[in-house]
């Protein structure tokens, strides 16, 4: 499989288990890998045989800016599924990081990786 990547997409979400979480919200980074079999858009140039990854981009920043959830592996999974609702998309892998996740130590970001596959 081929891959296309999107790096930090960035939205407010009101995700987590604390109150201040969900009042407030935060910012969520999300990185993708779509995983397509490009040969068929590329032997007819036809976008209609690949996935638009920037329509991908705003339905991730949608489910985001979405429901709440308790926990970003929630958040991970719905994205995940959001993702393969495209036919092209055999597999994606997401990376959800929370950079202001509420620790109380120095720390650099948070994130959860999944990846996922059509059944």
């Amino acid at each position: 499989m081929d891959r296309v990547a999107l790096r930090g997409l960035k939205a407010r979400g009101h995700h987590g288990v604390f109150p201040r979480e969900r009042e407030e919200g935060q910012t969520f980074i999300v990185d993708l890998v779509l995983h397509i079999d490009t040969r068929p858009a590329a032997a007819d140039d036809d976008l209609a045989k690949t996935v638009h990854y920037g329509v991908v981009a705003e339905e991730v920043v949608a489910v985001v800016e979405g429901e709440p959830v308790d926990l970003i592996e929630t958040l991970a999974e719905r994205i995940a599924q959001q993702c393969l609702k495209h036919e092209a998309v055999a597999q994606v892998e997401v990376v959800v990081h929370k950079p202001d996740a509420p620790i109380t130590v120095p720390f650099d970001d948070v994130t959860i990786t999944i990846t996922r596959s059509r059944a």
